[in-house]
């Protein structure tokens, strides 16, 4: 658990943004740096600017590897319309996210855990790759076997954040339906995100 923690608050500082909306974080109340020179930051080259709201963006789903990220933009441009919306898109359908969304678990790397240990059902059948890609339409389960986890249970009923509109869940039942693939202004960032930079970053 301690690890999960640490995994949060190291990447919010690195990027200074509350990059999940964590009530507790400390740059709720600052904005600069960790350290006795934070507050001096040089301007960002176009470049720099591109690169950091790439790191930004596969942070805050969970540290996405590096060629599973490039993957999906190359799957954002092949699809029509607006790239970084696809993006986006994209990696809001992946299975960990939705089960963070869905609050059934507390954070994203939780979340992560949960479907690597097969605690997740898909439409009735287990599933525990957490880039899976969930469709719109498709139910997500907690199993029955684990719906009385301690940790299912204290994310379930936190009050710390709200499910999105995209997805519909039963608390009592443990499910969640993926209703809809959301759009850039449907996600509940907790941070600026700048999807549009991280197409800009790999367009070079």
């Amino acid at each position: 658990m301690k690890s999960i923690v640490s995994a949060k608050k190291k990447p919010a500082r690195r990027y200074l943004s509350n990059i999940w909306g964590d009530p507790k974080s400390p740059l709720n109340k600052r904005e600069y740096a960790p350290g006795q020179h934070g507050q001096r930051r040089k301007k960002q080259t176009d470049y720099g600017e591109q690169l950091h709201a790439k790191q930004k963006l596969k942070t805050y789903y969970g540290n996405v590897s590096e060629k599973q990220f490039h993957k999906y933009y190359v799957e954002a441009i092949r699809r029509t319309g607006d790239a970084a919306e696809n993006l986006i898109g994209i990696l809001e359908s992946r299975l960990d996210n939705l089960v963070y969304k869905a609050k059934f678990a507390s954070t994203i790397f939780a979340a992560r855990q949960f479907v690597n240990h097969g605690h997740i059902l898909v439409n009735g059948k287990k599933v525990n790759i957490p880039s899976y890609m969930v469709k719109a339409g498709d139910v997500i389960e907690v199993r029955e076997k684990s719906k009385q986890l301690p940790i299912v249970i204290a994310a379930v009923e936190s009050t710390v954040r709200d499910v999105p509109g995209y997805v519909e869940v039963d608390s009592k039942k443990l499910t969640a339906k993926y209703t809809f693939v959301p759009k850039f202004d449907d996600v509940p960032y907790g941070a600026v995100m700048e999807p549009n930079l991280v197409i800009e970053y790999y367009s070079r």
